[in-house]
């Protein structure tokens, strides 16, 4: 059986929210938006209840959760869509330079609208300066993306630091917080951000839903950038999947009640992950040193490895991502490692290996053997 290490690029389903989607799905298979009979009724509760767990789980209220298909579709209106809907005037994004795609390419695409794109810059381990983007915040200023917990790296943010700074601008703010229920505890209103975006599939839950947090006290609110429908108080167009939030919601409640308990087991996994491949292979280098990162986050590189090379030679028994994203015929690498100051040379050499929910002690230990034969047989080939 392969070892699953890619925990942030997307979660095992666990068993008991399964069972929560699957009874959904037979039993409230009604559209939810049917209001002339019963079974759209019991539709509707089932939506609401769910929409009702996931405000308890982040700390808000009810009406400010809309549901998406995904983390991807939350950010375009938490960026694009408020950008939209910004006054006159303010036509200035700020996003983190080291954003996730989802963020980055709706703020590009708002150019098109005559708005521009700042990056805000980030030091060696991916935390954003903070007096760079106090400098460049000011009254002509739409909206501002920071992601809250990294993909890539796993930084956290402090966005409980940033939010007061945006907030004296007037701007929108959004936080992808895709990773964010894995890692951090959440309250909406101590983290003060406008906006922020969750997916289910990186918390346990199924693919195909997300949400939208939205804030009642936001500047303003996005427009949709989806038509078709007066679904989700007219924001996001389209049946909502009753056993998709059925399961999302499942998924955020045990991450409410256990979630605590188990990133500190699972930061124990990974912290003995990472001493043993620091004693048994050479040249194995942390590409961050901060301790505000994904307790299931280990990103790292290899010396003289090439991380492809690596990942084939471990296949089909261990399954993780590289660090650096470089496609045939091209020289460019990750945007997230070029934005930390780390060569081309290295960041072809790292690789990110998350742990979570199902991982266990045996699982790393059989993983640094394999990394260890793997990492031995392709410096002697290198070397031969």
């Amino acid at each position: 059986m392969t070892i699953y290490l890619d925990y942030q690029a997307s979660t095992p389903i666990d068993p008991r929210v399964k069972a929560v989607t699957m009874e959904a799905l037979e039993r409230d298979f009604a559209n939810p938006s049917s209001e002339s009979h019963s079974e759209g009724w019991q539709a509707r509760k089932r939506v609401e209840q769910s929409r009702q767990k996931i405000a308890k789980a982040i700390g808000c209220e009810a009406d400010e959760i809309i549901f998406t298909s995904g983390a991807t579709e939350a950010d375009n209106l938490g960026v694009l869509g408020a950008a939209l809907a910004a006054p006159a005037g303010r036509r200035r994004i700020l996003v983190g330079s080291t954003e996730h795609k989802a963020v980055i390419e709706p703020a590009i695409a708002a150019k098109h609208f005559g708005y521009s794109v700042e990056l805000i810059p980030v030091d060696h381990n991916g935390l954003i300066n903070l007096n760079e983007l106090e400098a460049r915040l000011n009254d002509d200023v739409a909206v501002v993306s920071i992601m809250l917990v990294n993909n890539e790296i796993g930084t956290i943010q402090p966005i409980e630091l940033i939010a007061p700074l945006v907030a004296r601008s007037g701007a929108f703010f959004h936080t992808d917080a895709t990773q964010a229920p894995t890692a951090v505890a959440l309250d909406m209103l101590e983290l003060g951000v406008d906006a922020a975006s969750f997916s289910s599939h990186k918390i346990y839950g199924p693919k195909g839903v997300g949400a939208l947090f939205l804030s009642a006290s936001a500047p303003w609110r996005p427009q949709p950038v989806m038509f078709g429908g007066g679904q989700e108080q007219g924001l996001r167009p389209g049946t909502i999947p009753t056993h998709l939030c059925a399961g999302f919601a499942a998924a955020f409640a045990l991450i409410y009640d256990e979630g605590r308990q188990e990133s500190e087991r699972i930061r124990k996994i990974r912290d003995e992950f990472a001493t043993t491949l620091a004693q048994s292979v050479s040249g194995c280098k942390l590409t961050t040193s901060t301790p505000q990162r994904h307790p299931g986050n280990l990103h790292l590189s290899f010396e003289g490895v090439n991380a492809g090379d690596l990942l084939d030679r471990l296949q089909p028994h261990l399954a993780a991502a590289r660090g650096s994203a470089c496609t045939s015929g091209d020289s460019s690498y990750s945007h997230v490692l070029r934005a930390l100051g780390v060569s081309p040379d290295t960041a072809r050499e790292c690789i990110r290996f998350s742990l979570g929910r199902f991982t266990s002690l045996d699982d790393i230990a059989e993983a640094s053997e394999l990394i260890r034969n793997a990492v031995s047989q392709i410096r002697g080939t290198v070397a031969g």
